[in-house]
């Protein structure tokens, strides 16, 4: 009997952890598209709700560089038009109260490979900081 019990208890307890985190990648994948919408319908408030205040976006062109992300993400997509964009979400890792996502924004002749970093802020899952790399499209035909 006790077994029975012992089986119940970590069974339900598993299935607890279980639907945590399957409502944590829910909350993180709108704060990704949050983004995702911002970059695609140039929607700069978007990025408000998926940024904490401080999040830092960092990359290298030909030197490195770090930057406010909403503020710099903002003024881009308020300087130009959209684009016909398809944005993928490659990969989501969670580890308690942080995670991680790799996302990739493709154009016409190239791609953006995004490295997000989140946390869980008051209960709300923010990216705090953006670091990626542009990878230029073959003009194989």
């Amino acid at each position: 009997m006790q077994k029975i019990f012992f089986t119940f208890i970590l069974i339900t307890i598993f299935m607890t952890q279980v639907q945590a985190q399957n409502n944590d990648l829910q909350l993180i994948e709108k704060t990704i598209n949050y983004y995702l919408d911002g970059m695609t319908a140039h929607n700069a408030e978007s990025f408000e709700k998926a940024f904490h205040t401080n999040a830092t976006m960092k990359w290298i062109e030909k030197k490195y560089e770090e930057v406010n992300a909403i503020e710099a993400l903002s003024e881009y997509v308020n300087a130009n038009d959209p684009v016909k964009t398809k944005t993928s979400i490659m990969a989501i890792n969670i580890a308690g109260d942080a995670a991680n996502a790799q996302l990739e924004l493709e154009y016409s002749t190239f791609s953006y490979i995004d490295f997000m970093h989140l946390l869980k802020i008051d209960g709300k899952w923010k990216i705090v900081s953006k670091t990626y790399s542009t990878r230029t499209k073959s003009t194989k035909e």
